[in-house]
């Protein structure tokens, strides 16, 4: 849509919305007459308001109200309109601080760099975090009847975790001793996922130590620790900064809005969902009203960011979440940068 408008359609539209995310207000004429480059009479501009307006892109809250632009409007001033500085280096001091605030625990890095993101942005901060994955210690493999066989894995932390594989028939339990053996050598020490890893590798790299039966015994049960599990059951929702959010709230309605946020965020509804959203994404992701599927009916916005571990694998997302007119030039760059320093961390 951004080509149908020329170039005076395009500066009238860049002043009002960006007039628009600072002051929070319907845009009149006059009040964009002060920022163009150059002069235009508001007779010209009115005209050019009321073709925006018809193409979906604004509208009029008040029959003499000015205008404010429709979600489709931001969205494509978002894409399209809006130039992204970089962070501070005020800003950029303060989302590093966290490194040395609470000790090295993840959980402890993520609350904080939560926070200090909320406070900056001045919305509500969100991280989710993953599910915690213990160091391994040893395994087991259990024969149980034709076909079957139970995993037990042990955590370096002493957790016990039982799981039903399916083996080939006529297995021995000679051989699942060796499918056995073949993994307590490459586990200890290290989480499931690394476990994983290295083994598939090993099989794929045709390295096998292993007869053909035991070989399936270790597949099968690779398939069970990772293709059927979501890697972020059991993940947590951390959200700083609700207060913020009442900062500009000056409508029975805006209440409303919030207090439905805040239902949402105290529910910690869909945590997965939040993930999937941001998940394929090489950096940060928008999602500006209903196109948010979560918060749609709060009116609000979501800009989030993936984190990785050290494996450069997504392991969790920290973002915000604040009214539509948000200040997408700055908390852009500050979300993205949030996430770059947690995965250094977490790394």
């Amino acid at each position: 849509m951004i080509t149908e408008l020329n170039e005076r359609s395009r500066q009238i539209f860049r002043a009002l919305v960006e007039a628009y995310l600072a002051e929070g207000a319907p845009v009149g004429s006059k009040s964009i007459t002060a920022q163009l480059p150059t002069l235009l009479s508001s007779a010209t501009i009115r005209n050019v308001m009321r073709d925006l307006e018809a193409m979906g892109l604004l509208y009029s809250p008040h029959t003499s109200a000015g205008r404010i632009p429709t979600q489709t409007g931001l969205r494509m001033f978002v894409d399209g309109l809006l130039e992204i500085g970089n962070v501070t280096e005020t800003e950029a001091r303060e989302i590093e601080a966290m490194a040395n605030a609470h000790g090295s625990k993840m959980e402890d890095v993520l609350a904080e760099a939560t926070s200090r993101l909320s406070g900056l942005a001045r919305c509500a901060g969100l991280v989710l975090s993953p599910k915690h994955e213990p160091q391994l210690k040893h395994i087991e493999f259990v024969h149980i009847g034709p076909g079957q066989a139970l995993t037990v894995i042990v955590g370096q932390d002493g957790q016990v975790e039982n799981r039903l594989i399916t083996v080939p028939l006529g297995m021995t339990a000679g051989a699942l001793q060796q499918a056995g053996n073949y993994l307590n050598a490459r586990l200890l020490g290290r989480t499931l996922e690394e476990a994983r890893r290295q083994i598939l590798h090993e099989l794929e790299s045709k390295r096998l130590e292993l007869d053909e039966l035991s070989r399936k015994v270790v597949e099968a049960g690779l398939a069970v620790w990772g293709g059927g599990h979501n890697r972020m059951a059991g993940a947590s929702l951390i959200v700083r900064g609700h207060s913020n959010l009442l900062d500009d709230v000056n409508a029975i309605e805006d209440l409303e809005r919030i207090r439905s946020l805040f239902e949402d965020l105290e529910g910690q509804q869909d945590l997965i969902q939040l993930l999937e959203l941001a998940r394929n994404a090489d950096g940060v992701r928008i999602f500006i009203g209903s196109e948010n599927k979560l918060f749609s009916l709060s009116g609000s916005s979501l800009v989030l960011s993936p984190y990785r571990n050290k494996n450069e694998q997504i392991v969790g997302v920290i973002g915000v979440i604040g009214p539509t007119r948000l200040n997408y030039a700055r908390i852009i760059p500050m979300v993205d940068y949030t996430a770059k320093i947690v995965g250094q961390l977490l790394s």
